[in-house]
């Protein structure tokens, strides 16, 4: 008998956009023969809808029309089971609750990636692909993720960090502190999104507001450090869990700027009248120009990470090569990269349906490992205690 299946994607994200592109990759590439594949769409607006027309991606070229022919569903606990329950079903033709066995989240972003759904589908028992609440959140906050690479003594660079409400009410104060602490050039970054989104450089003071203006446009919390000037970015993946890990081949993105743009990221075919493939369509070099012990050191550090952090499944790890100094810093972690970069793991010998197979086994391997843990434990605490009066006035219910 074949597990099911829930993809997840979609939901209430900058990098929405990117997440369907991604889903559908992967819901197209899963191994049908093992699993049957169920589509759960979250909306901008946080409703979930499935319909059989989602496993393409020319569908969502019209959300509305798209909507209009789905089913409005949520998930539900029934028993030891998670079902995906339909919410509009006529009684004469009701659609039957479809028992879910594993929930594959393919999600960017913030109230997403940042353990928002980890959380709420550990609340329901269900076993899950990815990073759990804690890595995907640490991954996900570009700051605290900085202090846990200190602490674990992985070289990132050094930052300050800041809230709106303090730029709001000291603007003088910040850049002063900016100035001061980290110099010129920097990087202002939204401190809990990805893709590249608000992310700007500031090369002399009105840059600088111009940017901080950019990003909190987008977040509460600002990151700023030293923009690298004679710069290489290198990305690499990591698979496993915190027993068992590896890492993929490296590759190096062309950037048509001194940023890793957005545009860059998930318009590169696009924009020459190809069809985005997302991260599947960043020009790059792969694997990358690089000697041998580079790369190995590149790929060493990736495990570093992805061990710090306690994390599972696929990974993306992207970092930075100081070309003036030859060291290597660690820029930030994507705890479910764009395209679940498939490509870095095919160019490793590995397909994408194999990698597939492996994260969806490396979900059940965790559920199995934590239901060995205790949760709840028997206690008659409840038997003694009294509030005295029995009146149910004032009760709403």
């Amino acid at each position: 008998m074949k597990n099911t299946v829930a993809f997840i994607f979609g939901c209430r994200s900058v990098e929405h956009e990117v997440s369907i592109i991604s889903a559908v990759q992967a819901m197209r590439s899963v191994d049908r023969e093992k699993y049957d594949i169920v589509p759960i769409y979250v909306t901008k607006s946080g409703e979930m809808y499935t319909s059989d027309k989602m496993f393409e991606i020319e569908a969502f070229r019209d959300i509305k029309a798209l909507l209009s022919d789905s089913s409005p569903v949520t998930l539900i606990k029934k028993g030891q089971d998670v079902v995906l329950h339909f919410l509009d079903s006529k009684f004469l033709s009701k659609k039957k609750d479809v028992i879910i066995n594993v929930a594959f989240p393919v999600v960017h972003g913030t109230n997403c990636e940042d353990g928002t759904l980890q959380g709420y589908l550990e609340f329901l028992g269900l076993p899950y692909v990815g990073c759990d609440v804690l890595s995907s959140a640490v991954g996900m906050d570009k700051a605290v993720f900085k202090y846990v690479m200190k602490s674990a003594n992985i070289p990132v660079l050094d930052c300050i960090c800041f809230s709106a409400r303090e730029y709001a009410e000291d603007r003088s104060a910040v850049i002063q502190k900016a100035e001061n602490e980290i110099g010129y050039p920097m990087i202002i970054k939204p401190v809990n999104l990805g893709s590249s989104v608000g992310i700007s450089k500031a090369t002399d003071q009105d840059s600088l507001v111009t940017s901080i203006d950019l990003a909190v446009s987008f977040a509460d919390t600002i990151l700023i450090e030293h923009a690298v000037t004679a710069i290489r970015e290198i990305n690499c993946s990591v698979v496993g869990d915190r027993e068992s890990c590896e890492a993929s081949v490296c590759e190096e993105p062309f950037m048509n700027d001194e940023i890793l743009s957005y545009e860059d990221k998930y318009l590169g075919g696009s924009k020459s009248g190809g069809a985005s493939k997302g991260m599947a369509s960043l020009g790059r070099k792969l694997p990358a120009d690089i000697p041998n012990e580079k790369s190995e050191e590149i790929k060493a550090l990736a495990i570093d990470v992805f061990k710090a952090l306690g994390a599972s499944g696929v990974v993306r790890i992207d970092f930075i090569i100081d070309c003036d100094t030859d060291k290597v810093y660690v820029n930030e972690i994507n705890t479910i990269p764009g395209s679940l970069s498939f490509y870095l793991w095919q160019e490793s010998g590995v397909p994408y349906k194999e990698l597939l197979n492996r994260l969806i086994s490396l979900a059940f391997k965790r559920h199995r490992d934590r239901q060995n843990l205790t949760f709840t434990i028997d206690t008659n605490i409840l038997s003694g205690v009294s509030f005295g009066s029995k009146s149910t006035k004032g009760s709403k219910f």
